[in-house]
């Protein structure tokens, strides 16, 4: 993975999304502007928020907001999740795939309903007069495909009715757009493994974290709105399997001596001669096992946790019923629609940060 590639995608993005919602705000805010007329529900509860969190604070949660958005739309691109690529390009083409499907007549009825497809029709069409067609096209079709997935995934996808749409960023086709970059940066290679989206939220926040301790040293207390950049720190794969085979993995091997799961398990620190006796955890089943991390972070414990889980219900016999498409649960695995019930059961996450239980659940 390329991790220097990310750390400056992630960094520019933060900076460029802030600088963006700055400007939006100042815009939507005005006294006559189209904002407040066409949608003053919108423009009300934005000033509800502002009078609560303040401009500032406001600014970086829906930078942060669409980040992720475009960040988890570009991975699930990558990975082939949806049955259209809504941020990214088909082969030999240069517009995502979703408008470049509409400007020839084909819209999702599934994802879009009726009267957003004639929007997306009229406005491509010529019929609905605009200074930038395939712009506004294009942002209803983002603005439908969140809301589409707010249905299966809430916690990531809230549904864009409000006033993170007011601040959503204007270019998003050109060469230099935010998605272009993400794009970049986001490439096949790097979004083989959901790592990505970790490392991407370490990277994101760095440059605030600087920013924390460079004003500890200054005996500035840290405010409860910078402790996720002063205390998240990604934990690289290697320690995530270490962990898990230790404590997951050495539970089961000392229930199961003899499973061969071992043998997949790089990390694990063989017991061997060690006298063990009988004080450990006696479990009949791996329906006895739950597994809870209680500052999961990006949840990136968990995700490996459920893969060997999930070795481990195979190897008890219970029996694969083919691939189903559960990308509400978690989009890395299939999953045997038998144990579907039991991991939703087995695998508990906490974590007193909202953006960080959001990345957890993707």
């Amino acid at each position: 993975m390329d991790t220097s590639r990310l750390k400056k995608f992630a960094q520019y993005a933060r900076r460029y999304l802030r600088e963006q919602m700055t400007t939006k705000l100042e815009v939507v805010l005005a006294e006559n502007s189209a904002a407040r007329r066409e949608n003053p529900k919108a423009i009300s509860k934005l000033a509800e928020k502002i009078e609560v969190l303040g401009k500032e604070q406001l600014i970086e949660q829906v930078a942060y907001i669409w980040f992720n958005r475009f960040c988890a739309l570009r991975f699930m691109d990558s990975n082939r999740y949806h049955s259209i690529r809504v941020v990214s390009a088909a082969e030999g083409q240069f517009q995502p795939e979703i408008l470049a499907e509409a400007k020839t007549g084909h819209i999702d009825e599934e994802m879009l309903n009726k009267q957003v497809r004639k929007q997306i029709f009229d406005l491509l069409s010529g019929t609905a007069p605009s200074y930038d067609a395939q712009g506004e096209a294009y942002r209803l079709l983002i603005v439908g495909v969140c809301n589409y997935y707010h249905q299966l995934m809430p916690y990531l996808f809230e549904r864009i009715d409000d006033y993170t749409e007011l601040l959503m960023p204007d270019d998003l086709l050109s060469g230099n757009s935010i998605l272009a970059y993400t794009r970049e940066a986001m490439t096949p290679e790097n979004c083989e493994s959901v790592e990505v989206i970790g490392w991407l939220y370490q990277f994101y926040i760095s440059e605030k974290k600087d920013e924390v301790f460079e004003e500890l040293k200054n005996n500035k207390k840290i405010t409860p709105q910078n402790i996720p950049a002063a205390t998240q720190l990604f934990t690289p794969h290697w320690i995530v399997r270490y962990l898990v085979e230790n404590s997951l993995g050495r539970l089961w091997m000392l229930n199961r001596p003899q499973s061969r799961l071992v043998e997949s398990m790089s990390y694990y620190v063989d017991s061997g001669k060690w006298e063990v006796g009988d004080g450990y955890l006696k479990i009949n089943s791996p329906e006895n096992i739950k597994i809870c991390d209680p500052a999961c972070g990006s949840g990136h414990i968990l995700v490996y946790a459920f893969d060997l889980l999930y070795a481990i219900y195979e190897e008890e016999g219970y029996k694969y019923l083919g691939k189903i498409n559960y990308t509400y649960l978690t989009p890395l695995l299939p999953l045997a629609s038998c144990l579907l019930p039991i991991f939703t059961r087995k695998l508990i996450l906490h974590d007193y940060l909202q953006q960080m239980r959001f990345l957890a659940r993707f």
